[in-house]
């Protein structure tokens, strides 16, 4: 994986939000520490962005973020009556049709919901705070490696509000309805002990560790054939809305593609 200073020529650079690609390896790295990487429409905007100029070769996208948190959460000018500036502001958006306003959470939510693609695997770099919007950009990818200081927060319930950004499914599915229901409510912070014990972090390390965990990690997903790779996630991925029958099934058909390409057999 390439150093996260090393300059690749950024294919992105926009609204707090910088692309790098170098080979099969992306990097999607927060670029405003000065406000905590706190979150806004344009961001969102930029990581979406950033998803769809992925170049083909990509096998692995690491999420970054600069300076001591990896994101504060939505910027709270979002609830002041001005909003930011050519954006509507919340009390506009509650004051649209029911239409409007699902369409527009429905285009904030793309910015978190391309990190699980067949194609990638993604992985979040996180220390510091991961608040709101922050925990659930760290929960929109597969994996998540956290710095030993890190803090997760879902404080969305406790501002009257609800976790929108696509948070919930695979919260639940980490830590199940009861602990993430009791999360989510209370507000409380997540270390990163209780987060690697629940499975919410893969691994804690130390915050000087963190890029070269990641990079080992990459490394690791990048030592396996693409194909398996895609085959075996989108197994997993699918396993828990199939029965288990459905599930041995799914397998036989994953394993008869694998083994007629590796034969060379055409279906």
């Amino acid at each position: 994986m390439a150093s996260p200073d090393k300059d690749l020529g950024p294919v992105l650079d926009k609204d707090g939000v910088r692309l790098t690609v170098d080979d099969a390896i992306a990097t999607v790295t927060l670029t405003n520490p000065a406000k905590r990487n706190a979150q806004s429409p344009a961001l969102w905007r930029a990581l979406t962005e950033a998803g769809r100029q992925l170049p083909g070769s990509v096998r692995v996208v690491v999420l970054r973020a600069e300076g001591k948190s990896f994101s504060a959460g939505l910027d709270r000018q979002a609830f002041t009556p001005e909003g930011f500036d050519g954006e509507p502001s919340f009390m506009d958006l509650a004051r649209g049709s029911d239409a409007e306003l699902d369409a527009t959470i429905a285009e904030y939510q793309q910015a978190f919901t391309w990190w699980r693609r067949s194609d990638i695997v993604s992985v979040a770099a996180v220390q510091g705070h991961a608040i709101g919007a922050g925990f659930q950009l760290a929960l929109a990818c597969d994996l998540r490696v956290v710095a030993d200081d890190v803090q997760f927060a879902m404080r969305e319930t406790s501002l009257g509000l609800v976790p929108d950004l696509t948070g919930t499914h695979p919260l639940v599915g980490l830590v199940g309805y009861a602990r993430a229901l009791e999360i989510c409510v209370t507000g409380r912070f997540v270390t990163a002990e209780e987060a690697v014990n629940t499975g919410l972090a893969n691994v804690a390390v130390p915050a000087d560790q963190l890029d070269d965990t990641v990079r080992d990690l990459a490394s690791a997903v990048l030592a396996a054939p693409r194909d398996a790779v895609i085959e075996t996630k989108a197994l997993l991925r699918g396993a828990q809305e199939r029965s288990y029958e459905d599930q041995r099934g799914a397998e036989r058909q994953a394993q008869a593609r694998r083994l007629r390409d590796l034969a060379g057999v055409g279906d």
